[in-house]
């Protein structure tokens, strides 16, 4: 804990973590409402699954355009304008009457504009500490974004079941304005400035560390998401179960990523974290199929053992992305990685949301385990592709320019 408090004293940093935390705060929040809404207003799972799946297909396709736009125009105008658009997307879920199509395409809109805060301050963090802070930074970063998850399942559903979903829309909207403008008007987004990259889009994903954590993104959050739909449905959405059970999820996370945070990344470090993650979930399939929905201390014991995984293994790969790329490179990368994971979580979503209509919540706490066990095969399998980063930092690797000279 000493580093982190070291961490917390470089002058910058402990408000550029609090800002970006409350810009990303709806990001715990937005799936869960949008869930109770579109459950709520057509009656099916299945139908809130697939709203879900097009608001993260629209981030997952916008993640790297807009990253690598960061580059091109400045982080303050590309964070001004997706915000901007992000809220008025929502505005529309909550207070336009439609049908499952115009869901759809409003949580499209939504997920194509959300605002690409977690490049943005992940590209940051190189510039405010030095090489030696970095990866404990990454891995504080990891840790505390658990807060969200903690937190917003927490509060949007008392909101949403207490008060009702459209209010719980409305209170998305206002956080996207005032976290955004404080994450926005803070003076490190102002003076880090990304440098054009000179390869052209995509290029950056021939990387194979960037194409790995791509993957490894992908099947995580994937794994996440189905146990999100898993809990809602387990427990309804007529109490404070749900949002109980996530938020003990995310308390396993942030006690893992503190407490294994300092411990340096080795090749088998992912694959190790994986193999938590799925653990946890394969146990909560037989505890759900043996003993019913109606104990969740039971579910909230299995998720804490899988939560445990969750951030050390994101810290893995924040910290390995930005060691393997140029940091012109960094915001596009972390894009690339927000799309895997974005569409890990439309997959795992929808998967989740027809298994449930299909079999019941075993099913979709079988397709999370699906995913957490496909993950850390992978891990395995390419272990060779992660780089050992003991006993080195996580810097991004310094553009060069040609120098010209006078004959």
């Amino acid at each position: 804990m000493s580093a982190y408090r070291d961490l917390l004293r470089t002058p910058g940093v402990a408000r550029i973590i609090a800002a970006q935390l409350t810009a990303r705060f709806p990001n715990g929040m937005t799936s869960l409402a949008i869930l109770l809404h579109v459950e709520q207003q057509t009656g099916t799972y299945g139908a809130a699954g697939l709203v879900l799946a097009a608001a993260s297909i629209g981030q997952a396709t916008a993640g790297p355009v807009t990253s690598r736009w960061m580059g091109i125009w400045g982080m303050r105008r590309v964070l001004t304008l997706t915000t901007s658009v992000c809220v008025a997307a929502v505005l529309a879920l909550a207070l336009v009457p439609m049908g499952v199509a115009g869901y759809m395409v409003f949580g499209l809109i939504a997920g194509l504009s959300t605002p690409p805060v977690q490049s943005a301050v992940r590209t940051i963090y190189p510039k405010i500490v030095n090489a030696r802070q970095l990866t404990p930074l990454f891995s504080l970063d990891a840790s505390l974004q658990e807060i969200i998850w903690i937190l917003a399942p927490v509060v949007i559903t008392i909101v949403a079941t207490q008060v009702g979903t459209v209010e719980g829309l409305l209170l998305i909207a206002f956080i996207l304005v005032a976290g955004g403008a404080w994450f926005i008007l803070s003076p490190e987004v102002g003076r880090v400035r990304i440098p054009r990259s000179r390869r052209g889009f995509g290029r950056v994903l021939g990387k194979p560390v960037v194409l790995l954590a791509t993957v490894i993104g992908f099947l995580l959050i994937g794994a996440c998401s189905a146990v999100e739909a898993a809990v809602v449905a387990t427990f309804g959405h007529g109490g404070l179960e749900a949002g109980l059970v996530l938020a003990v999820f995310s308390v396993g996370s942030l006690a893992g990523g503190l407490a294994f945070g300092h411990i340096p990344m080795g090749p088998w470090a992912m694959a190790r974290r994986l193999s938590v993650v799925a653990v946890g979930l394969v146990i909560a399939v037989f505890v759900v199929g043996d003993i019913g929905p109606s104990t969740p201390w039971w579910v909230g014991a299995c998720l804490v053992v899988a939560g445990i995984g969750v951030a050390p293994a994101l810290a893995v790969m924040f910290a390995m992305t930005s060691a393997s790329v140029k940091f012109s490179e960094t915001a596009e990368a972390y894009g690339w990685i927000g799309t895997g994971q974005l569409i890990g979580a439309a997959l795992g979503s929808a998967a989740a949301g027809f298994l449930i209509d299909g079999v019941g919540p075993a099913g979709a706490y079988g397709a999370a385990a699906c995913f957490a066990m496909v993950g850390a095969i992978v891990a395995t399998a390419f272990v060779r592709g992660f780089p050992d980063l003991r006993g080195r930092d996580a810097s991004p690797i310094p553009d060069t320019e040609p120098v010209p000279v006078i004959t």
